[in-house]
């Protein structure tokens, strides 16, 4: 039980260190973008680490673990309130709201930013509903939505948990995209990307198992939302290949 458990809450703490992609998804906007993206990554991993790990000592050195557990996402807070008294623990609060904040607008802005790629790439399907601007800023408009909707029928702990399984679906998907078609062209090491498989595998095992005992709806929106997008997605493919058949024939 605590092996699951402990894999369960790495589950959680990758989506501590899903902000990298905000550089990734920038990477065009770069100085240098086959030498700084790397260095980029390296070094927000680093400081995400740092702070983590500061943060987790300051609430376990102040806090026991039902404290902990009573307090949930405000555990850094109520932490704050023995050595800061009360206006220390609202300063936590403030600042936690601007952190959370920042950081919620740029995973906003990366998420619009891929889906203005993959419609450019004619991977997705888009329409404008006649809004003016670019298609980023559609997928902007429509990744906000999204996020609202979610926060008006989920809390905070059920979104991490949707957005942990949808997470680690979508990189087994990548890696193993990376592996089995782009490998050689971009140089990448087989046994890096199937031990990153493997290890997404474990932790993503893990964490289904715990939620199927302790919160089974969240599985079964995750499981749906993931058919509903593979469906979609394929249909739209399939419809842009004989669209694209029909136009060759009649060019020809």
């Amino acid at each position: 039980m605590f092996a699951s458990g402990f894999l369960a809450g790495v589950a959680l703490a990758i989506l501590a260190y899903k902000g990298f992609t905000t550089i990734t998804n920038s990477g065009s906007e770069l100085i240098d973008p086959h030498r700084n993206v790397g260095r980029a990554i390296i070094i927000s991993l680093v400081i995400c680490f740092v702070v983590y790990l500061l943060v987790a000592i300051a609430v376990g050195s102040n806090l026991t673990v039902p404290e902990i557990v009573k307090a949930k996402n405000y555990s850094l807070a109520e932490a704050a309130r023995p050595a800061l008294g009360e206006y220390g623990m609202w300063f936590t609060i403030a600042i936690a709201i601007i952190a959370t904040a920042s950081g919620l607008i740029a995973s906003i802005f990366a998420v619009s930013r891929m889906l203005a790629m993959l419609t450019n790439m004619e991977i997705i399907p888009h329409r404008h509903f006649g809004m003016p601007g670019t298609i980023q800023n559609h997928t902007l408009v429509y990744t906000v939505v999204l996020a609202a909707v979610l926060a008006a029928f989920f809390d905070l702990s059920r979104i991490a948990s949707l957005g942990a399984i949808l997470y680690l679906v979508m990189d087994i998907a990548v890696q193993w995209g990376v592996f089995r078609y782009l490998r050689d062209d971009i140089g990448a090491n087989g046994a890096i990307v199937i031990g990153a498989i493997v290890a997404d595998v474990v932790v993503l095992g893990a964490f289904i198992v715990l939620k199927a005992s302790a919160d089974p709806l969240i599985i079964v929106v995750a499981v749906g939302a993931i058919a509903l997008i593979f469906a979609l997605e394929r249909l739209f493919l399939q419809r842009s290949r004989q669209h694209d058949h029909v136009t060759k024939s009649h060019s020809a």
